[in-house]
């Protein structure tokens, strides 16, 4: 009687799972996660600190379990900890076969692991993917990449139905790959045809047939099915470069896109690939160079971002990506679920496409939409109409933002890059409660479970509760 007892002690001190990146189906809510301070730093409210190596993947909370990864040197580290004293319970790592290109803002412990209950499966793009049982025993590998992205790819895997999947989008080879969760085989493998993305897809459960899995992707949203990789529905008016993960509140999905360049009033309508071959290119080899490509033709950025084979030109496949891209419009979207086919026109609720975040995810909270911009400028919409509730700076937080909004206790929490943790009362005409600085950056989005919140900056994780 008191082995069986053990697993509902724990679920009564620990509270619910947090158990991938944003938590329940990547929600970035706890409803029933109890009270939580709005005053809290270093020095204030915290219940426990863990010094950490470096990485930017968030914590995820499962049972009496935190687990997180980490980097140093070729080192890709996998890292659990107790929930309640935020003691090292394990450490396991594998040694990077190779070193994939990346952003300066990304990393190579940038993905969220994600958990099943019983096993933890952390993405390193230098790797693969890898699974650990929770008492640290590896169970398999998957060997993945290289891969050829613009600034790394970095998406994290989530899980469904025995199944742990990764969308890889790059600019050459893009694929969905669904891993059996037992046995680290590949269940099914599926091209992509899109360019480098970074956000991390999400699961659906319709009220009938098998779950899906909705991951964004250049222009275009796509649904899976979770058994054979099936397109079951697809939305197209995207962005080029997605960051943001989806969100899912009852039979809506939200999300937002940003990409530098395609604000409202930037498109550009360029010709077809046969028109500007016909007109500029001069030695006849079907490519365009840069010396060929009229200057009112270029592309506003560098032009490796636009050579995605990296061959040093340009050819019909890269302009109609290239061309798509100048056409294409930001936008915060509301998509009824529930359609089959091409949706846009009959699915897509609303659009929004001013003051739109570039990386963090939109938090749907009580009605409410919110999303935070770089600069610290938070906007309100309402979550039916997309209406304008409330937008305003973060004042004393005035920086840029790559943690995501989560919503717990009437309250909204986000974290800016340099370490500035805003509390916002979670209302359309929300308000700011508190600023509070951790004196170190942030790019992990915090977990919570019922009386803390886990904050990760580049060099800890804070356990932060009331402190009565």
């Amino acid at each position: 009687m008191r082995t069986l007892l053990l697993p509902l002690i724990a679920l009564s001190l620990f509270g619910a799972d947090w158990p991938q990146f944003r938590g329940p189906n990547g929600s970035g809510l706890c409803p029933s996660c109890g009270q939580l301070p709005a005053t809290f730093g270093p020095g204030e409210n915290v219940v426990w600190k863990t010094g950490l190596p470096a990485g930017k993947s968030s914590p995820v909370l499962v049972g009496d379990r935190i687990l997180l990864t980490a980097s140093e040197g070729d080192e890709l580290i996998t890292i659990c900890l107790s929930r309640a004293t935020g003691k090292v319970e394990w450490r396991r790592s594998v040694r990077a076969p190779l070193r994939e290109s990346q952003h300066k803002l990304n990393h190579r412990a940038a993905p969220t692991p994600v958990s099943d209950g019983k096993s933890v499966y952390a993405f390193f793009a230098d790797f693969g993917l890898v699974a650990y049982d929770l008492d640290g025993n590896e169970r398999w590998q998957v060997r993945l990449g290289p891969f050829n992205s613009q600034h790394g790819v970095v998406a994290s895997p989530v899980y469904a139905d025995g199944r742990v999947v990764l969308v890889l989008d790059q600019d050459t080879d893009a694929y969905i790959v669904a891993v059996d969760a037992e046995t680290g085989k590949v269940a099914w493998k599926l091209p992509r045809n899109v360019i480098n993305g970074y956000s991390t897809p999400i699961v659906h459960r319709p009220a009938s047939g098998p779950a899906q899995i909705i991951a964004p992707g250049s222009y275009q949203l796509t649904a899976y099915s979770v058994v054979d990789g099936e397109i079951v529905w697809f939305a197209r008016g995207l962005t080029c470069q997605p960051k943001s993960a989806p969100t899912i509140a009852g039979d809506v999905l939200y999300f937002s896109g940003w990409t530098s360049g395609n604000d409202a009033g930037q498109q550009v309508d360029l010709p077809p690939f046969a028109e500007v071959i016909a007109a500029a290119d001069a030695n006849g080899d079907g490519k365009l160079s840069p010396d060929e490509l009229p200057k009112p033709w270029q592309p506003t950025g560098s032009w490796r971002a636009v050579d995605l084979d990296r061959d040093g030109f340009m050819n019909e496949r890269e302009w109609t990506f290239f061309r798509t891209r100048r056409a294409a419009r930001n936008a915060a979207m509301a998509i009824r679920l529930g359609g089959t086919g091409d949706v846009t026109a009959s699915h897509v609720l609303w659009r929004y496409e001013r003051a739109l975040p570039d990386v963090p995810s939109p938090l749907v909270y009580n009605g409410v939409v919110f999303l935070v911009k770089n600069g610290g400028i938070a906007t309100s919409l309402d979550a039916e109409t997309g209406k304008v509730l409330k937008q305003g700076r973060l004042t004393g937080a005035l920086e840029d933002y790559y943690a995501s909004p989560i919503g717990v206790d009437g309250k909204v929490y986000v974290a800016s890059e340099h370490g500035k943790v805003v509390v916002l009362r979670a209302a359309g005409d929300w308000e700011i409660l508190a600023v509070n600085d951790f004196g170190s950056d942030i790019y992990a989005t915090p977990a919570i479970d019922d009386g803390k919140m886990y904050v990760r900056t580049m060099d800890a994780l804070y356990a932060i509760g009331s402190s009565n």
